[in-house]
């Protein structure tokens, strides 16, 4: 629009040194620097308050946006922890269904006192190697022996069988 070149700004300069004077001249462009800077001032509060507003703009659609990735995140896992317990379920009766009505107890779950319960000993041979009978089995006693102080018989777990070196 206004097409101000550096010759133009040149004669502007000389002709209002000629109209205004030498001597007045440099108070007249203090003045007109000082509005200059009043009026560089205002663009840059201007600007500022308009880059603000628009970085909350963007902010808020950020926030707009987290939010509903958030809220489709959750809704997301909530589906897929309803389907994982579903399946799981679905197994479980599954499982019992295969089993019968009621589940067979853990063979090694703890007892009241804390121990698991002992596994029967192996079965021995009808006949030794050496041809001799068959060693007695051992009763029931023997196998689970009284506590000090207790007065039912309890399982006591059997020792571990030694390792050989050979």
């Amino acid at each position: 629009m206004f097409d101000i070149t550096s010759s133009k700004l040149l004669l502007l300069a000389i002709v209002a040194l000629l109209v205004i004077g030498p001597k007045d001249f440099p108070a007249l462009l203090r003045t007109i620097g000082k509005y200059v800077g009043i009026i560089r001032g205002h663009a840059k509060e201007f600007r500022a308050q308009f880059d603000e507003a628009m970085r909350e703009s963007e902010l808020s659609q950020l926030k707009k946006d987290v939010e509903n990735i958030a809220q489709e995140t959750e809704a997301s896992l909530s589906a897929t922890g309803k389907s994982v317990e579903k399946t799981i379920e679905e197994a479980r009766q599954g499982v019992e269904g295969s089993l019968g009505a009621a589940p067979a107890p853990d063979p090694f779950a703890p007892t009241a006192d804390g121990l698991p319960v002992a596994p029967p000993p192996p079965a021995q041979p009808a006949v030794s190697g050496n041809g001799a009978s068959p060693a007695p089995e051992p009763s029931p006693a023997a196998e689970a022996p009284v506590r000090a102080g207790e007065g039912a018989p309890e399982r006591v777990p059997a020792p571990a069988p030694e390792k050989t070196g050979a």
